[in-house]
């Protein structure tokens, strides 16, 4: 059944429980939702879709308020497949259905779906009139594919926001901010943001300009709660995130093959910890996923990262860390770099190139060691940690 969000506008979104990882890569252990939303009025209108997979679930919610043939319209927030699976069989079912989006989205719709009829392609202001509802359009290109938009509800201030302001984690039983543990998909909205829209931070803030001049009393996302009794947090969220607002903490990300780097890890972690620092995030870069990874790297202003040599580069899995954070642009920390080596360095320099291209401040040059760490560098481990904490209250 579709959930009433305000008189005449419905949730007839899904809940997926069924994969463990988002795009193939991202785990989900709590899911994910696909939310869709729907208006009744003179033209009955569909906002956002779902994932080809749950077509039936999908349209069962559709239909429990409406006959799929007496769809209007369908606003295309966002084109990647989660949001869009369904639209050939809504297609299908409706061959007199419009699809509302950008000059873009055109593209896509015939690119993925063979869909090229029944398009009206919007720009930023204009407007579609729904009877007693308006909805006005905002491009946010970026947030998180160049056809992104965002569509508003000047009647009742909703913002129906595509991919931003989105968690992972499905909704388990209620549909708004004020009816979940909301501190739970806070926690998820800075892997996702990461993970999904972090690499595109400077357009989210130029999409964050544009909606200031929006009144907004609710932020419905295509992923995770509707924010309605405190919308601003999560945009306040959003924000400080892609602005390089991170927390005055520390994510030590390192791996040991053998032992060796650990021991200096410990050592590191300690030294962080004596300067009365809290915020501290020790990772094993061989156990946790790089979104994990990311996340606490994305979270903390300070970061150091630990690896032995692996065939003269750094440990894979943290190689691995490190093409991900290229990828998703954490740029601008304060960081260490240590590491050891047997019978060749060049772990420290595969990290060195990462700072350098991402503008990360070394505190110091990279502690390195042969083999077993010894007494004088398990110090100089102490005081590297020491100095990132120390550096990062500057």
């Amino acid at each position: 059944m579709g959930q009433e969000i305000k008189d005449g506008i419905y949730w007839v979104g899904v809940n997926d429980r069924r994969n463990d990882l988002f795009e193939s890569y991202w785990p989900i252990p709590d899911g994910i939702s696909y939310n869709s939303y729907l208006i009744k009025d003179e033209k009955t209108t569909l906002i956002d879709g779902a994932k080809g997979g749950f077509t039936e679930e999908f349209l069962g919610k559709v239909e429990s308020l409406t006959e799929v043939e007496e769809l209007d319209y369908v606003i295309v927030n966002h084109m990647e497949p989660d949001h869009t699976g369904v639209f050939p069989e809504l297609r299908r079912i409706n061959p007199d259905l419009t699809f509302v989006g950008t000059e873009k989205t055109r593209e896509l719709l015939e690119s993925f779906y063979g869909i090229t009829q029944g398009i009206e392609v919007v720009e930023s202001n204009d407007a579609l009139d729904l009877g007693s509802h308006t909805l006005e359009f905002v491009e946010t290109p970026f947030v998180h594919w160049p056809e992104t938009m965002m569509t508003y509800l000047p009647e009742e201030e909703i913002l129906f926001s595509g991919d931003g302001f989105g968690t992972y984690g499905a909704l388990d039983g209620g549909l708004f901010d004020d009816q979940l543990d909301v501190e739970k998909y806070y926690d998820e909205a800075v892997r996702y943001l990461s993970n999904i829209v972090g690499a595109y931070s400077a357009t989210l803030q130029g999409a964050l300009a544009k909606l200031q001049e929006l009144n907004t009393e609710i932020i419905a996302p295509t992923h995770g709660p509707i924010w309605r009794e405190n919308p601003e947090e999560i945009v306040e969220l959003y924000d400080k995130y892609s602005s390089g607002g991170a927390v005055p903490g520390i994510t030590i990300v390192h791996g040991s093959m053998y032992g060796f780097t650990e021991k200096v890890t410990e050592q590191v972690a300690r030294g962080a910890r004596s300067t009365g620092l809290q915020d501290l995030k020790v990772l094993d870069a061989s156990r946790w996923h790089p979104s994990y990874l990311l996340s606490a790297a994305w979270k903390r202003r300070g970061l150091i990262v630990g690896s032995p040599t692996y065939e003269s580069r750094a440990f894979p899995p943290i190689s691995n860390f490190l093409e991900v954070a290229e990828k998703k642009k954490l740029k601008e920390r304060i960081a260490g770099i240590f590491g050891s080596y047997g019978w060749g360095g060049g772990s420290a320099r595969e990290i060195e190139e990462t700072a350098e291209t991402l503008d990360w401040d070394l505190v110091s040059s990279p502690v390195e060691f042969n083999g077993q760490p010894s007494k004088d560098q398990l110090e100089n481990g102490f005081e590297l940690g020491r100095k990132v904490a120390e550096a990062i209250e500057d």
